[in-house]
């Protein structure tokens, strides 16, 4: 029987998506075995710093997929917003499944709703993204960051007797903690990052056999979703360290785009549409990812990036 050698971070909300994978791949390959490997990567190692700190982009992926390239996997298993939109030589976005849900949830034990905040409220998140939303819509919070994985954070609220922390809706959910969730957040306001709520499945671009069997695994609206998400974000030349968001729908074959620019402090919000065909969504994220700099988000990135 052929093996597939899945590589995956080891925290448990990457091995309830490798897992999850490994559902799919045994109806799409029968024939095959599947093995998970896991793999510490630097987002992994390094838990008392923020993010950016770290470089931000590929912090959870880079050490999966040099293993991709090394030969000691076969298939990595991501989530899509922790994937660099700039692809590796040598690896390709195989598959992109059927995404899970997308927003981003309020969970506090002492507030109903993320309006009832108090003025000075502080608030946990280590994303740049969300604070920079968070600060836009309420200025007053105190925003403090937090790192571990989705139990640690929620033991944290606990322990350091928080106001609340903003997690991915997603997470919560497969990691079956649903029920912790507050409020989810109005996407009106609090865009999802690129790509999330999805998994990206990278294999070696002369891996024929592998790429596809992963095929099968595609999920056409979530891909197209995505690919115009990140074309968008590869247009801006965006990737962790600066907040932008996107929010996708797809309808009748039309796709429609989102997106938002603002710098960390929340002090802006520079935010664009576009909507086209569904097979257009990269062109469709590029050109809007040149409407967003026209309207001055080019100077903003260059202003945060500098």
């Amino acid at each position: 029987m052929k093996s597939l050698r899945l590589g995956t971070r080891g925290s448990p909300l990457a091995l309830w998506q490798a897992r999850h994978v490994t559902a799919l791949l045994r109806d799409a390959a029968p024939d095959h075995t599947v093995e998970l490997i896991e793999i510490e990567t630097t987002g992994d190692q390094v838990r008392d710093v923020p993010l950016v700190q770290l470089g931000g982009d590929g912090a959870f992926t880079k050490a999966i997929q040099q293993a991709l390239l090394d030969g000691q996997v076969d298939v990595a298993v991501h989530s899509l917003k922790d994937l660099p939109t700039f692809a590796v030589e040598g690896l390709v976005l195989a598959a992109v499944p059927m995404r899970g849900p997308t927003g981003d949830a309020f969970v506090s034990k002492k507030h109903r709703a993320f309006a009832d905040l108090p003025a000075g409220a502080v608030v946990a998140t280590s994303s740049l993204r969300r604070k920079a939303q968070l600060l836009h819509r309420r200025p007053d919070l105190k925003l403090i960051d937090i790192r571990g994985n989705v139990e640690t954070r929620l033991r944290k609220l606990i322990e350091q007797n928080l106001d609340a922390t903003i997690l991915a809706e997603a997470g919560l959910v497969r990691l079956g903690l649903g029920d912790q969730i507050t409020e989810v957040l109005d996407q009106n306001w609090m865009f999802p990052a690129i790509g999330q709520g999805a998994l990206g499945l990278e294999c070696r671009i002369v891996d024929a056999a592998t790429r596809v069997i992963l095929n099968q695994l595609n999920d056409a609206p979530t891909r197209w979703s995505v690919l115009a998400e990140r074309a968008m974000l590869r247009g801006l030349g965006g990737g962790c360290q600066v907040p932008i968001g996107a929010l996708t729908n797809i309808a009748d074959g039309v796709l429609t785009l989102r997106g938002i620019v603002l710098p960390p402090d929340g002090s802006q919000r520079i935010e664009s549409k576009i909507a086209g065909a569904v097979d257009q969504a990269e062109a469709l994220g590029k050109a809007l990812a040149d409407q967003l700099c026209a309207r001055g988000a080019g100077q903003l990135l260059n202003r945060v990036t500098l």
